[in-house]
């Protein structure tokens, strides 16, 4: 960058970590048992854990990678979170009352409920590993463009954005994560907002020109359309989505637990909707400033530097056009993008340890026991993930690291089958359910392996296998897509080769129909 902050910029980004601290601290007086540190005592207003999820949602790779996406390309990568709301409102009223009838506090207490302890086993463990090496990366990528924008050390900004996750997380419990995310949510959508209106209002003609530029340079759009699974196409990212938004909303902790800490199913349900209504918008959002961006470098006047990436044009945009004070607050947006989604992941893998792990090898523990466990282990997964993030620096992600990676996803596929396969057949056990995770964990070695280059000590990138005309040939997107639908059809027919009592109807979408036509004969009678 060719572009010094003003004070008043470092100023705002201090202010925003000492905040940041201070909501630990101050929400830290709270905590007095697991439950509270966990799920807020139950009686968080649904508006405040619709914004959590949000931000949840809303992480900094979607601040840097949607606007370098569109830049590049289109919006295809936005049809993956269109799909979302569509799932929602067909599955959201039966998952929100599932869990908060269903579970204690750890959502893979279904998964053993339905199937036994290794299926609770095998989906809390997918969640730790996934969401492990989720926060070294997005702790990395955030920390490689703040460092470069403010021309700060790299290990330097991972390690203070280390401690200040930390601190907030391990002080305040999820009541902190929620309220802290609900200001972060605030900044994050008003630093994009403030991009756009330069964008649109800066360069000569105004908004109706850029807007007529970026739909003639085909900056807008969701294509191609064509129906081929091997390419990155609509069809591919549709798929892609509906999984994405299953597995998001049914089967991950972090949000799962967030339907616990509010006051009924129906505040559970109302902040549910408002978190995807909310991220939507924003999704677009950032989408649309790449777009523009493209259209702002080509008739402003600006110029880019000779050389300049993809991904750093969003963030010299922000170095170079933005007034001091302004720059200040979105990279203090930035970093609370990043905040917001990591301190969420702390605080759900620490709940999974305890609630999966420690209560299982200690069952007589106490809550308070569990409060003292579960923030040990916010502080183990805080300094793993930053291990990971200088692990990134120092191997710019490739070699040991990406071969450790490709075994997590190779161990932990196919989870939103066992949930589907669960929630909708009591056909199914937990013998056939094992067959189909089988028949997963093989096919996704398989397609890993066959399609994923590797390079080990600075080498040349070759397979790991490399089978020829028989290697996995479809996009990446879909091998998630097709591991789920494996363990979906192989555990339902595995199953009908295993004699076992129907699944107790209280754990499928059957029991809350029947519940639900109880309560309106009970009403009838009245």
């Amino acid at each position: 960058m060719d572009a010094s902050l003003h004070w008043i910029d470092y100023l705002l980004i201090v202010v925003s970590i000492l905040g940041t601290i201070y909501m630990g601290i101050y929400f830290s007086k709270r905590q007095k048992s697991s439950e509270d540190y966990f799920a807020g005592g139950g009686g968080i207003p649904s508006w405040a854990i619709g914004m959590s999820i949000f931000a949840t949602l809303i992480s900094s790779v979607t601040f840097l990678a949607y606007p370098s996406a569109a830049y590049k390309s289109n919006w295809i990568l936005l049809v993956q979170g269109l799909m979302v709301p569509i799932v929602l409102v067909c599955m959201i009223w039966v998952i929100v009352p599932l869990f908060r009838r269903v579970i204690g506090l750890s959502t893979y207490e279904y998964f053993e409920k339905r199937f036994g302890f290794f299926a609770r086993l095998y989906s809390s463990l997918a969640f730790v590993l996934t969401h492990f090496s989720k926060m070294g990366t997005v702790l990395y990528l955030v920390s490689l463009a703040l460092s470069s924008m403010m021309d700060v050390n790299i290990f330097m900004v991972i390690g203070v954005l280390t401690f200040v996750i930390i601190v907030l997380t391990l002080l305040g419990g999820i009541e902190a994560v929620i309220w802290m995310d609900v200001i972060q949510g605030f900044l994050l959508i008003g630093g994009g907002l403030f991009c756009l209106g330069l964008l649109l209002f800066v360069p000569e003609g105004g908004p109706e020109r850029v807007m007529e530029e970026a739909i003639s340079m085909k900056k807008i759009g969701f294509g191609p359309y064509d129906i081929d699974f091997t390419q990155l196409t609509f069809i591919v990212m549709v798929v892609n989505g509906i999984f994405y938004a299953i597995q998001k909303y049914g089967t991950d902790q972090t949000i799962v637990q967030r339907y616990l800490t509010a006051r009924n199913d129906r505040e559970a349900k109302k902040a549910a909707y408002m978190g995807v209504f909310l991220s939507v918008p924003v999704w677009a959002l950032f989408m649309l400033i790449g777009s523009l961006l493209f259209v702002f470098y080509q008739i402003s006047g600006s110029v880019l530097p000779e050389g300049t990436s993809v991904d750093a044009v969003f963030p010299y945009f922000i170095m170079t056009e933005l007034p001091p004070g302004v720059t200040g607050l979105v990279l203090a947006a930035l970093a609370a993008a990043a905040i917001s989604s990591l301190d969420s992941d702390m605080n759900c893998l620490a709940a999974v340890g305890v609630e999966d792990y420690y209560k299982r090898f200690n069952p007589n523990c106490n809550t308070h026991q569990k409060l003292k466990v579960g923030r040990i282990l916010v502080l183990i997964s805080g300094l793993a993930a930053a291990g990971v993030a200088v692990l990134y620096v120092l191997w710019q992600g490739e070699g040991v690291l990406g071969a450790v990676f490709g075994l997590y996803a190779i161990f932990s596929a196919g989870i939103v089958g066992i949930f589907l396969l669960g929630l909708f057949s009591r056909r199914a056990n937990k013998e056939g359910l094992y067959v189909g995770i089988v028949a997963c964990i093989l096919f996704t070695a398989y397609a890993l392996l066959t399609s994923t280059p590797m390079s080990f000590g600075g080498g040349e990138k070759t397979l790991l296998l490399d089978l020829g005309k028989f290697n996995f040939n479809q996009h990446k997107y879909m091998l998630g897509v097709y591991s789920h639908l494996i363990v979906l059809i192989v555990g339902y027919i595995a199953s009908l080769f295993f004699k076992r009592p129907p699944a107790d109807e209280n754990l499928t979408i059957y029991g809350y129909f029947k519940q639900k036509q109880k309560m309106e004969r009970a009403k009838e009678v009245v």
